[in-house]
């Protein structure tokens, strides 16, 4: 799938702060952090996030080796603090992932929610906000490649996920690590969120190996 980076307007009106999750994760100026998986046994297993000075700003811990059962994960801070649960949506055709603020309570209403925009192939995923703002969002890209583009209905990209290159030896690191800039004024937890609920889509995707398509989670 191409990107849509090129028909994105290089200029036009200044995006304004938006937050979903915390303010305190909304920067003045591009943000790049480094996502690494904790763990490489499984599909879906845990992520630490940390900025250029290489300390950790978001931690999801490690979620277990059959992510088919486990539909809420929970996004932290540094210290532990619970800052966004993401819970599947079931029954659902297009994978419909919600956001709650915070720990989730029982009849909590979500903050957001995610879905893939057709239940046939890689298709974008569609980002719908629930603060009152009609704020959406569209992921265009491959995210099984580390290639995907997060932008608003002005075609704006307010982050982006893309594969880490080792600026010491100009080499592309595995796809366990990649990078997430957040543009200014876009929430940041809001958009490791949006890293989590496509991690876990990806990995109800199948796999293609030659003509083969394995479905990548780890059976008995």
């Amino acid at each position: 799938m191409e990107l849509v980076e090129e028909t994105i307007p290089k200029e036009g009106k200044k995006m304004g702060d938006r937050m979903v999750v915390d303010k305190a994760y909304l920067y003045k100026e591009d943000k790049p952090l480094t996502v690494c998986k904790t763990s490489l046994f499984y599909t879906g297993d845990g992520f630490a996030a940390y900025d250029c000075n290489g300390d950790i700003i978001f931690r999801v811990d490690s979620y277990g080796p059959d992510t088919r059962d486990n539909d809420e994960i929970v996004l932290m801070d540094a210290t532990g603090k619970c800052l966004l649960t993401v819970k599947r949506k079931r029954p659902t055709l297009h994978q419909r992932w919600e956001g709650f603020l915070g720990e989730r309570s029982e009849g909590q209403k979500p903050i957001f929610s995610v879905r893939r925009s057709s239940i046939i192939g890689r298709c974008t995923m569609e980002v719908d906000v629930f603060d009152g703002s009609g704020e959406e969002y569209i992921i265009d890209g491959d995210f099984s490649q580390r290639s995907c583009l997060i932008y608003d209905t002005e075609k704006r990209t307010v982050a982006e996920i893309k594969r880490k290159v080792d600026a010491s030896t100009n080499v592309m690191l595995g796809r366990d690590v990649f990078t997430l800039e957040i543009k200014p004024g876009f929430d940041g937890a809001f958009a490791m969120g949006l890293v989590v609920v496509l991690d876990q889509i990806n990995g109800d995707d199948p796999v293609e190996i030659g003509d083969e398509q394995v479905h990548p989670f780890v059976e008995d």
